[in-house]
């Protein structure tokens, strides 16, 4: 009993920080939400495990209404295990009020990256008219170097400290994804290395084919100015968008080696958007199937990401965590929100 009792008083105090209280104060720590995290449950495959990642943030240091420290708390608290720190190098509207030099959000934000074990990945967002258009450096070591006349220098610049470039929502802001010769030229060139999929409430779909006809790298991130809550419901029913990145290990460097290796699924609005290779493999990571008999089966989604499917005229859906019961299907399934490619969806078999 003594030992029970000793166990016991140990583990007591550590329960969500909770703090003994006397008849002047009672404290109750332990309904601060910011000491709690929301898992997302997606499997890896391959050895790989599957990080949940966001490479375009803002704070007040550009144009965004938040505090650096308030993005990592943010990004924590929702399951995400990676950001990257974009505020934009042209665009700083509270430029009077926050005066500082374009690394000062990271700066702010990584000792409490540190203190919390999260991944903070430093970045900048060129930001030019089209036909250029937005893009993100990340992965670089002094943001200030990147704030110049040209943006090809600019991007130059980032490559010389190792960065990596993203294009941003080629959508926006004229409702058209067109690739222009700029984007060739430097795809070619292996300065553009990946692009948005989808960012902050839009999708661009005829982009969904550009991974494989020009091996760049599909991503969904928020570009997120306000808090993440008032834009997004996280409820279990609508995260917000991100990237899934598919590393060897949970580190900045792995993330870098997963992004150039083009490991990475865009996720948003229940939608998966890759190849066809890495869509296949996280769907059979994610759907476990155990036999009932000779016509009936169950399949149970060991992920948060809903699938739905059909067969010939009937659709299947397989809830997050969930188990479904079904008759026994064989032969092939169209996945409806897995895409390889502008209506190309993933043709699935258990």
């Amino acid at each position: 009993m003594k030992k029970i009792l000793t166990l016991a008083a140990l583990i007591l105090p550590l329960a969500a920080n909770a703090q003994l209280s006397n008849d002047d104060v009672h404290k109750y720590d332990h309904r601060d939400a910011s000491q709690y995290r929301s898992e997302i449950v997606i499997p890896g495959f391959d050895g790989y495990q599957t990080l949940k990642c966001d490479f375009h943030i803002h704070t007040v240091f550009s144009d965004g209404s938040v505090w650096p420290t308030i993005r990592v708390l943010e990004a924590w608290q929702e399951g995400l295990d990676a950001i990257a720190m974009t505020d934009h190098l042209e665009y700083r509207p509270h430029r009077d009020v926050v005066k500082a030099g374009h690394n000062a959000s990271y700066d702010i934000a990584k000792a409490e990256a540190d203190k919390m074990g999260f991944i903070l990945i430093k970045g900048a967002e060129i930001t030019r008219s089209k036909p250029l258009g937005h893009l993100n450096a990340i992965f670089i070591k002094d943001a200030d170097k990147l704030d110049v006349k040209d943006p090809l220098k600019a991007i130059d610049n980032a490559l010389e400290q190792g960065g990596y470039i993203i294009w941003n929502h080629p959508g926006w802001p004229d409702n058209k994804s067109t690739l222009y010769q700029i984007h060739d030229e430097l795809i070619k060139a292996g300065k553009i290395s990946a692009y948005e999929a989808y960012n902050c409430m839009e999708s661009y779909p005829l982009t969904f084919d550009w991974h494989s006809e020009y091996g760049i790298a599909p991503m969904a991130n928020t570009d997120i100015h306000g808090s993440v809550a008032s834009s997004y419901a996280h409820d279990g029913k609508w995260m917000r968008p991100m990237t899934l990145v598919f590393a060897s290990e949970r580190s900045e460097e792995a993330i870098r080696e997963a992004l150039d290796a083009r490991r990475t699924v865009a996720f948003f609005q229940g939608t998966l958007v890759g190849s066809e290779e890495h869509l296949s493999k996280l769907v059979h990571a994610s759907l476990k199937v155990r036999k009932i008999s000779d016509s009936r089966m169950e399949v149970s989604n060991v992920s948060d990401i809903t699938y739905s499917m059909v067969q010939g005229d009937t659709m299947y859906i397989f809830p997050a965590g969930k188990t479904a019961m079904v008759p026994v299907l064989t032969g092939e399934l169209l996945v409806k929100n897995c895409f390889y490619g502008k209506d190309k969806n993933l043709i699935f078999s258990f």
